[in-house]
């Protein structure tokens, strides 16, 4: 009888052990289920972030670092204070439409985006959730904005114009290579800023008795042309005027111009780290930092037709010394003294 007891009793903790072990199973397998995520409330407003890079990106990864600097700045951490959504254009501007719309969908309280063609593709995609943009060339140009002071809609951020960068531009180059008279200006007319920023560019040129040579490319056909007319027309120089067609195709540029042996100046220091010559431009690091800011004055109830685009106040000049070198260049000790970075 005393043996039927403790085998009946060794039964049941068998019983019991098998039950916990399947309710253990149960419970993980919910976990891994498509509607578990929803089960768990999201850690403060979501915030939705739509870049047209590529995740693993430098210069998605320095983007994303700046923002939240920005937010920790401001006492908000990702997964405890905010909850946000990433989409990505993987370097496919088609894709931006789609991706926007993913946002939307998912119910996000602000959108946050880098550069024209994501700023558009979110504005298309609503009229009602506030959108915050940085890295915008000309934000009425590109149909974003109404005006600076006065954004209009649901949309506002930080433009990367600044005042009279095309003239700075050009006299740095002619710091660095005193003898240029011609410089090349690389555009495309896809860009609804590229037109106005060449006419900048021509207008400074002017003033500092330098000749201009327009070189427009608006497919990735185009660029060893345009490259060849720069060289046939005596630029001693040239300067890629920004775009998103240029931006996707800046490996394209810097092998064409190591290949020519021409200096570049671009707008945006990524495109030096990849290999360029020298950029002047504005500090990309703190408008996306800044973009934290706006993302505040939102969610403590600030609309963005009332908030002002911020214009840039932090300049930088980088210069690649290694490729100077490769395309024998010299660059001049005072104009090394005056980069804010130097890439050897």
């Amino acid at each position: 009888m005393k043996l039927f007891w403790i085998l009946d009793f060794r039964f049941s903790i068998g019983i019991a052990r098998v039950r916990l072990l399947l309710a253990t199973i149960c419970a993980f397998l919910i976990t891994l289920s498509p509607g578990a995520e929803a089960q768990h409330p999201s850690k403060g407003p979501r915030i939705g972030v739509l870049l047209p890079w590529s995740p693993s990106s430098e210069v998605a990864l320095s983007f994303l670092k700046a923002f939240r600097e920005g937010l920790r700045e401001l006492g908000y951490l990702e997964n405890r204070d905010v909850t946000i959504e990433y989409r990505y254009g993987e370097g496919v501007l088609e894709r931006l439409p789609g991706a926007a719309a993913e946002l939307v969908q998912s119910k996000v309280e602000i959108i946050v985006t880098s550069a024209g063609p994501p700023a558009l593709a979110a504005k298309q995609a609503t009229n009602t959730i506030p959108i915050v943009f940085t890295q915008v060339s000309d934000p009425v140009a590109e149909s974003l904005v109404t005006s600076l002071a006065h954004p209009g809609g649901n949309i506002t951020g930080l433009s990367q114009t600044g005042s009279d960068l095309a003239g700075k531009r050009l006299e740095l180059l002619r710091e660095a290579f005193p003898k240029i008279s011609h410089v090349a200006a690389l555009w495309t007319s896809a860009s609804k800023a590229g037109r106005t920023r060449l006419q900048e560019t021509q207008s400074a040129a002017q003033e500092l008795g330098l000749q201009v040579l327009a070189v427009e490319v608006q497919k990735l056909d185009d660029f060893e042309g345009a490259f060849k007319a720069a060289r046939a027309g005596r630029a001693g120089a040239l300067i890629v005027l920004q775009s998103a067609f240029t931006n996707t195709h800046r490996n394209r540029i810097i092998e064409l111009a190591a290949k020519s042996r021409l200096p570049t100046m671009f707008e945006e220091a990524s495109h030096i780290i990849a290999g360029g010559f020298m950029s002047y431009g504005p500090s990309f690091f703190d408008l996306q930092r800044r973009a934290a800011f706006y993302v505040d004055k939102i969610l403590k109830g600030a609309k963005p037709a009332d908030l002002p685009v911020q214009q840039p106040t932090k300049f930088e000049l980088v210069i690649n010394l290694k490729t100077a070198k490769q395309i024998g260049l010299t660059i001049p000790p005072h104009v090394l003294a005056r980069a804010d970075r130097v890439i050897r």
